[in-house]
């Protein structure tokens, strides 16, 4: 089979960008303070799996369940890229948006135990925003080539992810706050570029006359 590097590149760029886990790493370290290193590793390699999980069956089984509630996929690329760019707004002030976990979740999060499935993979990674990429990746995907080359960028995100995870004291000391604010306001700006992408095309589907 014959990996095609643009589609690949694509997926992959785009939900890297939303799930920002550079941006992640200051959550996940407050997140798991008192654990012991193996402690922390166990828990960044059930968030990465759980992300891989969330992405791949939004991917190849979020459309049916759109279908299922008689919601089409114009309107969900309207919402879902509504969403995708007030996510990236957050990120251009280098805010954590309130899209991914209110406050009180953040409060209830501190008391659990076990963080690595809610709230670090979702939905502080595969979130609102990430779902509904996954899901419209998942619909552009037509022939099993494509479909290969999508769970292969959402796995290698998933792989990132976990680096990143298990790097996080490091990647923490060297970047400080000054570094990992630039590089979540560049995620933010890709981000932006996307969620207006991703508004334009539903609503030149749901209105064709903006086309001519």
């Amino acid at each position: 089979m014959d990996i095609n590097l643009a589609d690949f590149l694509k997926s992959f760029v785009a939900i890297l960008a939303i799930i920002n886990p550079i941006g992640i790493v200051p959550i996940f370290l407050a997140l798991t303070t008192g654990e012991t290193p193996a402690e922390r590793k166990h828990t960044a390699h059930i968030s990465a799996y759980s992300v891989a999980t969330i992405l791949l069956m939004s991917a190849f089984a979020g459309e049916a369940i759109l279908a299922f509630f008689g919601l089409g996929l114009p309107s969900f690329r309207v919402g879902g890229g509504i969403l995708v760019l007030l996510m990236a707004i957050s990120m251009l002030q280098a805010k954590q948006s309130r899209l991914r976990q209110s406050p009180s979740e953040a409060e209830y999060a501190e008391e659990k135990e076990n963080v690595a499935v809610v709230p670090l993979a979702m939905p502080l990674m595969a979130g609102p925003g990430a779902i509904s990429l996954a899901i419209i990746h998942g619909h552009q995907a037509i022939s099993m080539p494509q479909k290969i080359i999508l769970a292969l960028s959402i796995l290698s995100v998933a792989l990132v992810v976990l680096i990143s995870l298990h790097l996080a004291k490091p990647i923490g000391k060297a970047l400080g706050v000054t570094g990992l604010n630039i590089a979540t306001r560049i995620m933010g700006l890709i981000l932006a570029s996307i969620g207006v992408q991703m508004i334009a095309l539903g609503l030149i589907k749901l209105l064709p006359g903006l086309a001519g």
